[in-house]
């Protein structure tokens, strides 16, 4: 069994930078010998992998693996976001990427369907809530292949860190967490902010608002508890290596190369998941990887890991459930 975090162990959302800066608490706070300070995060326990104690995943499992199509909505006025040709003046209407994105509404994400739907593979789609209202056809499209949601902001044109206050942050939340359940029967159990973005305020909202598991903390191959004050969250690798935007995009990444990096961190975690559980995040937005040039690819690293005998496809709420059932 892992040991749980004790409940008390909270950071006070109220605490500023300056104030957190001058205290010394729990350790979160370290002076070097200049005198400066580096402020730590204080939501979560320090632990090195190799500390922990070994655990299973359902049906003796030890690789759990989870894919994340991106699912989201831009405004047509707006030239934020992922480029695919420079918009440096922020133009808009910025046409070309905002016609390159919604190709993988389009058509892309149903090259991602197919390929999961023969895999037998359920999804768990980070959904901007916004696309409920503007591609209903979208989401009952996923809804009939039993896929999991989770919230993942009102529009991608829109970042937590932009917002203003607390109440603004909060309704923001609600708002996405409330349009994605009126729209699939089911409150999301997760969260991935959109651009992973967080205030000093996101996780305890989160967890107040009833979600159980969060994805922008990419720090560990293993979930692990979060420190927050009221309820229960925990975090689960979404894992950024992979992330097509970086390696497709940003790298220029062949489909070659694209699977081998994809087949390589798989090795890595499967092999090392005989001494540990690991978890492994495979995020995707469709207008990268649903592209033609792009689509075998991603199929033949799935076929991949699915000819090996310890790896549990499953969504985000499963491994969350899981995990949290070892505490």
């Amino acid at each position: 069994m892992l040991s749980a975090v004790g409940a008390g162990m909270v950071l006070a959302p109220s605490a500023s930078v300056a104030q957190s800066a001058n205290k010394v608490r729990n350790g979160a706070v370290a002076e070097n010998a200049s005198g400066t300070t580096v402020r730590r995060p204080e939501r979560y326990e320090d632990s090195l992998i190799f500390e922990r104690k070994p655990f299973a995943w359902p049906g003796g499992k030890t690789l759990a693996v989870w894919v994340i199509p991106n699912v989201e909505a831009w405004s047509y006025d707006s030239a934020v976001g992922v480029t695919t040709s420079p918009n440096a003046g922020n133009t808009v209407p910025d046409v070309i990427n905002y016609a390159w994105r919604e190709y993988g509404m389009r058509v892309g994400l149903w090259r991602i369907a197919d390929v999961l739907d023969s895999a037998g593979v359920r999804a768990t789609v980070a959904l901007n809530s916004s696309v409920c209202e503007v591609f209903p056809k979208v989401v009952e499209e996923m809804k009939k292949r039993h896929w999991e949601f989770m919230g993942h902001g009102i529009t991608n044109s829109q970042l937590l860190s932009s917002l203003s206050s607390v109440d603004e942050e909060k309704n923001v939340i609600q708002t996405a967490l409330r349009t994605i359940e009126h729209a699939v029967g089911e409150r999301p159990k997760g969260w991935l902010g959109p651009g992973l973005a967080e205030t000093f305020n996101t996780l305890d909202i989160l967890a107040e608002e009833g979600v159980r598991y969060v994805g922008d903390w990419n720090n560990d191959d293993q979930p692990y508890p979060m420190k927050v004050r009221r309820g229960k969250l925990f975090s689960l690798p979404y894992c950024m290596e992979l992330n097509d935007i970086g390696l497709l995009a940003r790298h220029g990444y062949t489909g070659e190369e694209y699977l081998k990096a994809v087949t390589d961190q798989f090795e890595t975690l499967y092999s090392e998941s005989q001494k540990l559980p690991r978890v492994m995040g495979i995020p995707l937005h469709p207008f990268l990887t649903g592209q033609p040039l792009h689509i075998k690819y991603f199929q033949q690293a799935i076929a991949h890991m699915q000819r090996q005998d310890r790896v549990w496809f499953a969504t985000g709420n499963e491994i969350a459930e899981a995990y949290e059932r070892l505490q």
